[in-house]
């Protein structure tokens, strides 16, 4: 699914081209993907609004609306193949979201599963093909931990509490601990920081959360710089016969806390100073 980066091209997009335009229409009519609203409900809610901020936790996003509509909080969630789309009554238009490699040409709107449209002919779409995003008033953001572009050394360290056998994969892809982390970063990140998927979080010394943390921030740097999660540096090699792109050595795989996972064979030991093979997931 879109990760943090995606996410934040999309809210960058809204923030640029959707804010202080009046809204006259909403398609709202997907019930599945405007879920648990009936049809109508944020057509009414929204009407003659402005967005006036677009906000970002992890991989959530929210719109904040003006005082004068009631204090509306519309929530965006990509799902897994997400765009946010945003066409200019004079044919022009931006995007922002999941990498689709060209699968959808400008003007294709036929995947919109959800519609603002703005007094100037304007309109602010929820591009869609699997179906999977949401939309959503009033977000429950607060039981998301920290954004994890933004935490802090003592909120990560808070993360990475002694005391707890869980893979140090699964903790730092727990939403509610650290917003943000999907699969793919969460492999980059580890991959980065030499240390195993499967690595229980109580084992991690001192430089080893130090050197996560950097890990994290130099990979959510990079994803954002580059375009997405898509252009990371392990992302072509989690595959079978894959090696690994620092020292050549196999990459293995296996189910972390049932998510499937890459790594290096040589450097990133789930024992650490143990050989290949002893005590290493395959």
């Amino acid at each position: 699914m879109p990760e943090l980066p995606e996410v934040e091209s999309a809210r960058a997009v809204i923030e640029r081209k959707g804010l202080r335009r009046r809204i006259v229409d909403v398609d709202d009519s997907d019930s599945y993907v405007c879920r648990p609203h009936a049809p109508g409900e944020i057509r009414h809610a929204l009407l003659g609004g402005v967005l006036i901020a677009a906000m970002r936790r992890g991989k959530s996003m929210w719109c904040q609306t003006d005082p004068s509509s009631g204090d509306i909080t519309l929530g965006i969630h990509l799902g897994m193949s997400g765009k946010i789309v945003i066409a200019d009554a004079n044919g022009t238009e931006v995007d922002g979201g999941d990498y689709w490699e060209g699968r959808r040409q400008p003007g294709d709107y036929r995947w919109a599963r959800f519609t603002l449209t703005f007094a100037d002919g304007g309109r602010l779409m929820l591009v869609d093909p699997r179906r999977l995003g949401r939309v959503r008033l009033n977000p429950p953001v607060e039981q998301l931990g920290p954004d994890a572009q933004l935490i802090t050394p003592a909120q990560f360290r808070a993360v990475l509490a002694a005391g707890s056998s869980a893979p140090v994969k699964a903790r730092i892809m727990d939403q509610r601990r650290i917003a943000g982390i999907g699969n793919l970063l969460a492999d980059e990140i580890l991959w980065r920081a030499r240390i195993h998927p499967a690595r229980a979080v109580s084992s991690l010394t001192a430089g080893e959360q130090g050197r996560l943390l950097r890990a994290t921030r130099d990979t959510i740097r990079a994803a954002l710089r580059d375009g997405g999660v898509h252009t990371l540096t392990i992302i072509p090699y989690r595959r079978p016969g894959g090696t690994c792109p620092r020292d050549h050595a196999p990459m293995r795989t296996a189910a972390v806390d049932g998510r499937t996972s890459w790594w290096c064979s040589a450097e990133q030991l789930l024992v650490p100073g143990a050989a290949d093979g002893q005590h290493n997931v395959k």
